[in-house]
């Protein structure tokens, strides 16, 4: 009893925003794979995770939320704007740690030593910004694999298949880089859907900007990452051997949308992106210090991302 009352009251190093919309199974999936029952080397006193869920037809159970081991707080809200930086700019101001981790789309499952080596990489320095890379389930980007009938159904048979969850790094197995990662790790990114900030530096973001008010936020989260990237004191960390793994869901530019219409969002969405910021939009160009172990499951992005470098330096000698 003393433990665990000391357990309650002991801070959190690190608060977990994570923001959902109309995606059950998909968050569920998520927020497990943030729990203690799954995350290893950390307790319960070691982390929170924030959920903000904007209110749909489809929302969250609290019975279930209740199933989930670790420190969860979870918030239901209305929003009358079809963007999540409003929630996560809530989310991230009930934080009680130093650090403030933000997901901004709940369908991200991650992988066993997310908490772990997030920690550990914030404790180099005061100002060190740490990155997770991205991927998509499946062997091809999903707003392309939707086209050769890839469904929920295939990707519960790919979960199957590894017999997720009992090893969080086959993960690695069944899945490919994400679009915003896909130069690999040796060169620089141009988004996080995992993106931890230090309180004082989340200060002087303001967070996300409130202006990218388009469908899913548009360039909001690209927006932050950029931000960050580019203040002068931050250090860019990224850990290559954790991941986040995008699920199958009627995501804006990943749900199944037809062709022409995702390239006219798109379009939508840098032309927003110029006019909040006088500019078009260009990833940072901030190579991150790497850091952490790299499981045996991930060692083909490794040759990957190798063969990425080779091939740019060819064509720029």
């Amino acid at each position: 009893m003393i433990k665990s009352l000391a357990m309650r009251r002991r801070k959190p190093q690190i608060s977990f925003v994570v923001c959902v919309y109309s995606m059950v199974e998909q968050a569920m999936n998520t927020l497990f794979s943030l729990s203690t029952d799954y995350q290893r080397g950390v307790d319960a006193g070691d982390y929170e995770v924030i959920v903000v869920e904007n209110e749909s037809a489809n929302t969250l159970e609290p019975r279930d939320l209740a199933t989930l081991k670790g420190n969860f707080r979870y918030f239901l809200r209305k929003e009358t704007q079809p963007t999540p930086v409003f929630a996560m700019n809530e989310g991230a101001s009930h934080a009680k740690s130093d650090n403030i981790c933000v997901m901004i789309d709940g369908a991200r499952m991650v992988t066993p030593g997310i908490v772990d080596n997030l920690l550990k990489a914030h404790r180099l320095s005061a100002d060190t910004i740490v990155s997770v890379p991205g991927y998509h389930l499946g062997d091809k980007l999903q707003q392309e694999a939707v086209g050769s009938g890839y469904t929920s159904e295939t990707e519960k048979a790919l979960l199957e298949k590894i017999a997720w969850p009992g090893d969080g790094y086959a993960l690695f197995d069944i899945a490919c880089f994400s679009a915003s990662c896909s130069a690999g790790f040796f060169l620089p990114h141009s988004e996080s859907n995992c993106l931890s900030i230090p309180l004082h530096l989340w200060q002087r973001l303001q967070g996300f900007d409130t202006r990218f008010n388009s469908l899913g936020g548009g360039l909001a989260n690209l927006d932050l990452y950029k931000r960050a990237c580019e203040l002068p004191e931050a250090d860019l960390v990224s850990l290559p051997g954790e991941g986040t793994f995008h699920q199958f869901h009627s995501g804006v530019t990943t749900g199944g949308i037809e062709q022409e219409r995702r390239r006219k969002l798109l379009q939508e969405y840098f032309a927003q992106y110029r006019e909040i910021r006088g500019k078009d939009f260009k990833p940072p160009n901030k190579q991150a210090a790497l850091f952490g172990v790299i499981p045996p499951n991930c060692q083909r992005f490794i040759r990957y991302s190798s063969r990425k470098v080779i091939h740019r330096n060819r064509a720029n000698p």
